[in-house]
């Protein structure tokens, strides 16, 4: 599944839509991983932010860079948000303590999942990131679960795929 997001607003609202489809599934206790990759200002962590208000964070968030993890708690539903850009070997993911997290329910959302290459669980949606010409973001959507596949199926992507339709 592709997304084109030529403004701010497009994430924006792409953000809301996945909200949407993943707050009944967090409700339930599921466990999802969202891991992003894309080069440094792809717009990552402008989409986690989109992605954070849309589900209810409050207040100010972080980037989390140097802390590597931000956790927050809208609406009781457990979310974190990682970046492990400053990791220099997979083993400080080991290292940090947390298998537990990714373990348990809620929501993780993940910058630079290669820096944790091989220690983290299958991602549920894998968004790669890139900038055009233009300025605007090209987003791919694939996946490797079958929760993904619903994911990706209730944002309107063939259920059968990974790699759907054009969204525009």
């Amino acid at each position: 599944m592709r997304q084109h997001w030529p403004t701010e607003d497009e994430c924006a609202f792409d953000a809301q839509a996945l909200a949407r489809v993943l707050t009944p599934a967090l409700q339930q206790g599921a466990s999802v991983l969202i891991e992003l990759r894309g080069t440094l200002g792809a717009g990552k962590t402008t989409f986690t932010r989109h992605l954070l208000r849309a589900l209810g964070v409050q207040g100010r968030i972080k980037s989390p860079s140097y802390a590597v993890v931000e956790p927050y708690e809208p609406q009781g539903l457990p979310v974190w948000h990682f970046d492990f850009y400053r990791f220099a070997d997979p083993r400080e993911w080991e290292d940090a303590g947390f298998r537990d997290i990714f373990a348990g329910p809620g929501l993780k959302i993940v910058e630079w999942p290669d820096k944790a290459a091989g220690l983290l669980p299958p991602a549920d949606l894998m968004m790669d990131l890139d900038t055009d010409a233009e300025g605007a973001r090209q987003v791919a959507l694939r996946t490797r679960t079958p929760q993904g596949q619903g994911i990706l199926s209730a944002l309107g992507a063939p259920a059968s795929t990974s790699a759907g339709g054009h969204k525009a």
